[in-house]
């Protein structure tokens, strides 16, 4: 109500198993016994927030959008997530911010779970993700 809604995000969900369902939604794959098997995430490696959320293209390029402006946080929050809250032992991603990887310009998130592996880059500067 307070992300989603705002923001015009219609095909995302906080997916909750046995709840709610996601219609149209991508399966991850996995190599399994010498071929490609179609896989899904456990449970307790989705959980909400983490590998929960189930979002089309369209809805996250609206949450991105939003991380330029104040519709969704502040000013200094935006500040905060962005800057360097530790640093690193990776030579290529020198810091750490609020959920974020801070290598100079360029900002990136990554994750996965049994058949996913996800990747989110923005170059702010050049206003692209």
């Amino acid at each position: 109500q307070r992300i989603f809604r705002p923001l015009g995000m219609a095909h995302t969900v906080a997916h909750q198993d046995g709840i709610d369902t996601v219609a149209a939604r991508a399966y991850g794959y996995s190599w399994l016994e010498g071929r490609w098997q179609r896989t899904d995430q456990s449970t307790t490696s989705a959980v909400l927030g983490d590998g929960g959320i189930y979002s089309s293209l369209d809805d996250l390029a609206r949450w991105d959008a939003a991380l330029y402006d104040d519709r969704l946080l502040s000013k200094a929050s935006r500040r905060a997530m962005f800057s360097p809250a530790t640093s690193t032992p990776e030579p290529d991603v020198p810091h750490y911010g609020f959920g974020w990887r801070l290598n100079g310009a360029v900002q990136w998130h990554s994750g996965e779970s049994i058949g996913f592996r996800n990747v989110i880059v923005r170059h702010p500067e050049k206003h692209l993700t």
